[in-house]
C-alpha cells in the first residue's frame, strides 16, 4: 500500500483534529498497558492486543453514561474524519446503519453481572448483556441514518456518548 502525502494546510488541519480527540497523528488512540484475559492460558491468542484507528466520534448532549433508553431516543452526530467521506457514497439518510465505537469511559468488567446494574434481577454473563464493561471495550449500535452533511452523519438510536471513538460505519 502507498503512502499518501498531505498538503501543508491539511496536514495541519489534521494534526489540530487528532490533537483535539486525543489521538496521534494516525488517529491511534493512547495506547494503555493491559492485562491478558486469561493468565497462564495454552489458548494460542491469550495476551493479543489488538489496535485500531478511530474514524471519528460521536457529539451529542451526554457527557456521562446515561440510560441507554435516553440514549437511543436523542439525534446524535457522527463526525467522520474528512479524509474518509468517500467511504459514505451509497449509505443513504433512512437506511439502518450498525455503529461500532469504543466505550472509552468503561474501565475493568466481571463476567457475571446485573442486568442495568438491577441487583433485584439475577446476574447474566457479560455475553448476553450490552454492558459497556466488557472484556474488550467495543459497542455496536443499529442506528437510524436521518441525514449526511459532508463528513457528519445524524443517527438516532446510537447508544454512545458525547466524545466516543467511533471505531467503524457498516450497512445494517
Amino acid at each position: 500500500m502507498g503512502h499518501v502525502r498531505i498538503a501543508g494546510s491539511e496536514r495541519s488541519r489534521r494534526r489540530s483534529y487528532f490533537r483535539k480527540h486525543g489521538c496521534d497523528r494516525l488517529g491511534r488512540s493512547e495506547v494503555k498497558e493491559v492485562e491478558p484475559i486469561a493468565k497462564n492460558s495454552t489458548w494460542p491468542d491469550a495476551g493479543r492486543v489488538l489496535a485500531f484507528h478511530a474514524i471519528g466520534h460521536v457529539e451529542n448532549e451526554f457527557n456521562e453514561p446515561e440510560s441507554p433508553d435516553t440514549l437511543r431516543a436523542a439525534v446524535s452526530r457522527i463526525v467522520l474524519e474528512p479524509a474518509l467521506v468517500k467511504g459514505l457514497q451509497g449509505l443513504t439518510p433512512g437506511s439502518k446503519v450498525l455503529v461500532i465505537f469504543n466505550f472509552h469511559l468503561a474501565e475493568g468488567y466481571e463476567l457475571l453481572q446485573y442486568p442495568r446494574g438491577d441487583k433485584s434481577r439475577p446476574k447474566r454473563g457479560v455475553f448476553a448483556l450490552r454492558s459497556p464493561y466488557r472484556p474488550n471495550g467495543i459497542g455496536v449500535s443499529e442506528a437510524e441514518l436521518m441525514a449526511i452533511d459532508g463528513n457528519v452523519l445524524s443517527v438516532r438510536r446510537l447508544d454512545a456518548i458525547n466524545g466516543t471513538p467511533v471505531l467503524d460505519i457498516k450497512p445494517a
